[in-house]
C-alpha cells in the first residue's frame, strides 16, 4: 500500500515549498491530488497522485541520482569547501528532507561515477563493506606498473599506513606502462590513492567507470539523471 502524508508534508519533504506555504498554495488551487482540488494542506493522500502546478509531485518515494562528476568539485554541503557537486543539481533538490547526499565520495580531482540519494537506507546499503559492492576505477600512475602489482592487491594482504587490517582483495588489470583498472569492493580515505602509494607511485588521474552494475554510459561531465530506486526488500 502507497505511504500517505500530509500534502503540506509531502511538499515540504520534497523540497517544494515550506509546510505553511503549502496552506497558501492548496488556497491559491495550485495543488491537485488526482484531477481535482486539493481541499487543505492536511489532506493525507499518496505522494503519487499530488500534482503541483499541473505537474506531478517530483520523487515521492525517495531520489536516486547518477552524476558525471567532474574534477573539481567536492563532495561536500559546507560552501567553504569549494565548488560542490550539489550546485550541479537542481536547486529544488537542496530543500529536500531528509537531504541528499552522495553514497560514498569521491576526491576532488576524481571523476565519473556518483550516486546521490536521500534515501538513508540505500546509503547504508551501498556504502556497507559487508554487502561488497564493486566499485572499478580507471587509474593513471608516474611509475611503471609491472605484473607483481596482480597478485599484490589480490592477495588482501597489502596494508595501509595507519590502518589496523589490510585491504580487501582487489582485482587489478594492467592496461599499458602507466594505466590500469582496480575493482574495488571497500571505500577507505583516499584507498586507490593510498594502495598505489604503497607500491611507491602517485596516482595522477583518477576516473570512476562503474558503482555495482552503474556505468555513465553517454552521461556528460557535470551531467546528472535520475534512476529507478532499487527495491531493496529484494536484495
Amino acid at each position: 500500500m502507497a505511504q500517505t502524508s500530509r500534502i503540506d508534508q509531502w511538499l515540504s519533504r520534497c523540497g517544494y515549498c515550506s509546510r505553511r506555504e503549502a496552506r497558501a498554495w492548496v488556497r491559491q488551487g495550485r495543488v491537485l491530488v488526482g484531477n481535482e482540488p486539493a481541499h487543505s494542506a492536511e489532506q493525507r493522500v499518496p505522494g503519487g497522485e499530488i500534482r503541483v502546478d499541473g505537474e506531478p509531485l517530483e520523487a515521492p518515494d525517495g531520489l536516486l541520482v547518477l552524476l558525471n562528476k567532474p574534477a573539481g568539485r567536492v563532495c561536500s554541503h559546507q560552501a567553504s569547501e569549494g565548488p560542490s557537486i550539489y550546485d550541479l543539481l537542481p536547486e529544488r533538490w537542496q530543500h529536500r528532507n531528509p537531504a541528499i547526499n552522495s553514497i560514498g565520495r569521491l576526491d576532488h580531482d576524481t571523476t565519473g561515477v556518483l550516486l546521490l540519494t536521500d534515501l538513508g537506507d540505500l546509503i547504508q546499503r551501498w556504502t556497507s563493506p559487508r554487502h561488497k559492492v564493486p566499485k572499478v576505477y580507471e587509474v593513471t600512475v608516474d611509475q611503471p606498473l609491472d605484473d607483481t602489482l596482480i597478485p599484490l592487491f589480490a592477495s588482501g594482504t597489502l596494508q595501509l599506513p595507519g590502518e589496523d587490517s589490510p585491504c580487501a582483495p582487489a582485482r587489478l588489470q594492467i592496461l599499458d606502462d602507466l594505466q590500469a583498472r582496480l575493482e574495488l569492493t571497500e571505500g577507505r580515505f583516499h584507498q586507490v590513492k593510498r594502495m598505489f602509494g604503497v607500491t611507491g607511485r602517485t596516482v595522477t588521474r583518477l576516473h570512476r567507470s562503474r558503482f555495482g552494475e552503474i556505468e555513465l554510459g553517454d552521461l556528460e561531465p557535470g551531467k546528472w539523471r535520475l534512476l529507478e530506486v532499487p527495491d531493496l526488500t529484494r536484495s
